[in-house]
């Protein structure tokens, strides 16, 4: 998809404004000339600009340069700014909230969480927890002498594209909640799948170079997917794509909530592992699994086994028809990987018509990924358009 031409002077300056941001996140502290370089313009347009983006409080001055040889004065080194806008990220979790606000450099600056069981729960009582937390979190910046410049909330659920409602989310028994209205937040909103916020995250901060085509498996009590072609994710016609965990691996198993048979989340989710291993959920259920996987006890090894190839199995399909450069193992499970991915692969393997499969990563980000997608798609929301948040 190509980005439409500016059509104004404002349209333009808004443009190179963004383009001056993208530059320095991504190759800061650099001087007004080595930006002016890099995206093609002169140096006193691009010194234009700057003085704008330093008067908004988003970009800042480090001071002069170290002398590399050149000839002329050094220049002063520009940097995104710490004390000016932060993006509010939000999760709700099956067992969990949790609030972070994240500033124009990536760094967490403030964060809160509450432990419990969300499932079946009325989203009142919820969104009013959550709401808390989020007051909690954008006091703690403000004190900090940062701007919220608005908030993005990860769900376990379905996402109707464009909107902020979680038309299903089957592991909270939540059916058409509108977040925009029922959560109280008076700035910009927006919600979406936390495999799709755990995917971006991976492509925007969980590793160096970050894969542009790969498969996102986020794998906790629930499984979800996301799909990333190119550099930019794949939603689908009504921003459905990647339930994998309703992918059916063997449609005369176990009924599943979602009312189908045989889903990978019957076999891959986290309760689905918990009970094949014999275990019942106390604590972290990850870390109990990983804990006895580690020191060798077999039906936790086995249950693993197990999940990984059903894993393989309902990824083959995918990998087949969109021919990834990886598959990403994300979320509380990734912990788990020495277990899983054995198998997986054998699966993969088996299965997949290209002898060249995508390599198998193991997320850095782990569990934090939705998360932190959530805090930084609303960074990202200002480094596309700066002027919108700049101090006035």
């Amino acid at each position: 998809m190509t980005t439409p031409l500016p059509h104004t002077q404002q349209d333009i300056r808004r443009r190179n404004l963004s383009l001056v941001m993208h530059t320095v996140a991504a190759q800061g502290p650099l001087s007004r000339a080595t930006v002016a370089g890099h995206i093609g313009l002169t140096r006193a347009a691009v010194s234009s600009l700057v003085d704008e983006l330093v008067r908004g409080g988003l970009l800042v001055e480090l001071g002069p340069e170290q002398p590399s040889g050149t000839v002329g004065r050094p220049g002063s080194a520009l940097a995104l700014g710490k004390r000016g806008p932060v993006g509010i990220g939000a999760e709700i979790g099956v067992d969990h909230l949790a609030v972070c606000a994240v500033d124009l450099c990536g760094k967490v600056r403030a964060r809160a969480t509450a432990e419990g069981s969300n499932r079946g729960r009325p989203p009142g009582p919820v969104l009013k927890e959550l709401a808390e937390l989020v007051r909690q979190v954008t006091d703690a910046a403000r004190g900090s002498g940062l701007r919220p410049a608005g908030l993005a909330v990860a769900v376990p659920g379905l996402v109707a594209r464009g909107t902020r409602t979680v038309v299903r989310a089957p592991n909270l028994d939540w059916t058409e909640v509108d977040l925009g209205a029922a959560l109280p937040y008076s700035g910009e909103l927006g919600v979406d799948n936390e495999a799709n916020l755990g995917a971006l995250a991976e492509l925007w901060i969980g590793g160096d170079p970050a894969p542009q085509d790969f498969v996102h498996v986020s794998a906790e009590i629930g499984i979800g997917a996301a799909v990333v072609v190119e550099g930019r994710l794949l939603r689908g016609t009504h921003g459905f794509a990647g339930e994998l965990g309703h992918v059916p691996v063997r449609p005369e198993g176990p009924r599943c909530p979602c009312g189908g048979r045989g889903c990978l989340e019957q076999y891959a989710g986290e309760e689905a592992v918990l009970r094949a291993a014999g275990l019942t959920a106390r604590g972290n259920p990850i870390d109990l699994l990983a804990d006895r996987a580690g020191g060798g006890d077999p039906a936790a090894r086995r249950a693993l086994r197990g999940a990984g190839a059903a894993l393989g199995i309902a990824l083959a399909g995918t990998v087949n028809l969109l021919d990834p450069q990886a598959v990403v193992l994300g979320g509380a499970q990734s912990r788990l990987a020495p277990w899983l991915l054995p198998s997986l692969e054998r699966e993969l393997t088996r299965r997949t018509a290209d002898p060249a499969r995508p390599s198998l990563v193991v997320s850095r980000l782990g569990s934090e990924g939705p998360l932190l997608g959530a805090a930084h798609s609303v960074v990202r929301a200002v480094l596309d358009d700066p002027a919108a948040y700049a101090a006035s």
